[in-house]
């Protein structure tokens, strides 16, 4: 009878016992306990009982980036505003707006003739997560105001999707968008991610000496050739010398020229941006799904007009043996193994071997041009679209900062990991290096800054 009994009471539990709190359930009454004779034990299973709520929640809602250095950006085009919230950033690093104003006035519009003409200062404040100029440890807020909105350019396009933009696909999804400049869509979104990235540049060459530089590569059929950028010496100076942020002048001003042809047409176009690291410690990424090039392309991917990676000898490398291809070792003259060739961009395994980290990033044509295309109405009607605003006729100048930003944040996030997991213990000093071991008198630096060497 009692064995029936708890049987019974077992029963009612998975019936009854589902709260509305998420909490643990019982699910039974006192009338249940009446049938039972006083000496008859009761046996009760708890389980935690899932909230239908809980099963409605959203957890890939695409707004954050990163696992340790966890950065959300926030805002749209045309709202009062956008910006980023940093979680994880560690404390004691000494920070200003000024650091990030650096970054965002690289990344400003109006900066030039082959920029979009939009007047924005994009002035950044930092509103918490800093106390006496240095980290708290807590999340750093930073909010940039939008000051030069013109949402009557976007009235044709409140009906009408132009073509190989976003419009139609959050249409799609939400089935309602922002019209004004895109809204969520818009490059202006990237501010967060530029601003998060200054600080991830910061961390990382206080405690490692990273250095992160990007440039334009290529504009349309402008190519600059393999080799005439020396990665281990090419300098940001060198890269900011010019409004298209290529390297080498002469190949910088055929750029420039190649952008004024279509600026004036009303058209746009795409090219190539490559960024190197240099001084990366070696152990960053994880097998097999988080390896470091799968981290770097999502982070790059998530740039908008971005239809392409590679990194090393990227897609060429399928036109080498491996014989061609493979990197081979030795040992340098402070006893270090070391590559004699690069072709894998820094990356073995998915983990970084040590050696100058290098990749390249595609980006498509700006979508939105001035020029008559065919297209539909949100009620599928066919017409033509001309679209208006203030766009970008090639987005590459621009997009240098983001790309440094977001390798920035990659590399801040593994060297975090690798601190967590593999120097939680002291490393194998005959086979690893902590990330934090000074190179090239980096000693100095940290002492100027503060932090212990």
């Amino acid at each position: 009878m009692a064995a029936a009994a708890a049987a019974s009471i077992s029963s009612q539990t998975f019936l009854k016992g589902n709260r509305s709190d998420g909490g643990f359930g019982l699910g039974f009454s006192s009338s249940d306990l009446r049938g039972l004779s006083s000496p008859s034990t009761v046996q009760i299973s708890l389980r935690r009982l899932p909230d239908p709520s809980r099963r409605l929640e959203v957890k890939a809602i695409g707004n954050v980036f990163g696992n340790f250095f966890k950065v959300a950006t926030y805002g749209e085009s045309h709202g009062g505003g956008v910006g980023c919230t940093i979680s994880g950033c560690p404390p004691r690093v000494p920070l200003c707006e000024a650091d990030m104003q650096a970054e965002l006035d690289r990344r400003r519009p109006g900066q030039s003739r082959i920029t979009t003409p939009r007047k924005e200062t994009d002035t950044c404040k930092i509103l918490s997560g800093i106390s006496d100029g240095m980290t708290t440890g807590t999340p750093i807020h930073v909010f940039v105001p939008n000051t030069d909105q013109r949402s009557h350019d976007y009235s044709e396009m409140s009906i009408a999707y132009r073509p190989s933009h976003a419009d139609a696909t959050y249409d799609f999804k939400y089935g309602i968008r922002s019209v004004q400049g895109g809204g969520r869509s818009s490059a202006r979104e990237t501010i967060g991610r530029v601003a998060a990235g200054a600080v991830a540049k910061k961390i990382l060459k206080l405690k490692s000496g990273v250095e992160i530089l990007a440039y334009v590569s290529q504009v349309h059929k402008v190519v600059l050739p393999e080799g005439v950028i020396d990665y281990d010496t090419v300098t940001a100076d060198q890269i900011e010398s010019n409004i298209v942020r290529c390297p080498d002048p002469d190949y910088a001003q055929k750029m420039i020229d190649a952008i004024d042809v279509v600026r004036v047409r009303g058209d746009s176009v795409g090219g190539v941006v490559t960024c190197i690291a240099r001084n990366v410690p070696r152990g960053l990424g994880s097998p097999v799904f988080d390896k470091l090039e799968a981290e770097f392309a999502k982070a790059m991917m998530s740039l908008p007009a971005t239809k392409g990676v590679e990194f090393g000898s990227g897609f060429s490398g399928a036109l080498m043996m491996g014989s061609e291809h493979n990197d081979e070792f030795y040992t340098d003259e402070n006893g270090e193994i070391r590559t004699r060739t690069n072709r894998s961009g820094g990356i073995q395994g998915g983990i970084s071997n040590g050696e100058t980290l290098y990749f390249r990033v595609c980006f498509k044509p700006t979508s939105t041009i001035g020029r008559k295309q065919n297209t539909v109405t949100r009620n599928r009607d066919e017409t033509e679209l001309v679209a208006r605003g203030r766009h970008d006729p090639c987005v590459l100048p621009r997009a240098v900062p983001m790309v440094e930003a977001m390798a920035a944040m990659v590399l801040v996030d593994q060297l975090m990991a690798q601190i967590a997991q593999c120097e939680m213990f002291p490393i194998n000093l005959d086979l690893q290096r902590s990330v934090g071991e000074p190179i090239n008198g980096f000693v100095k630096m940290q002492s100027d800054a503060g932090l212990p060497a």
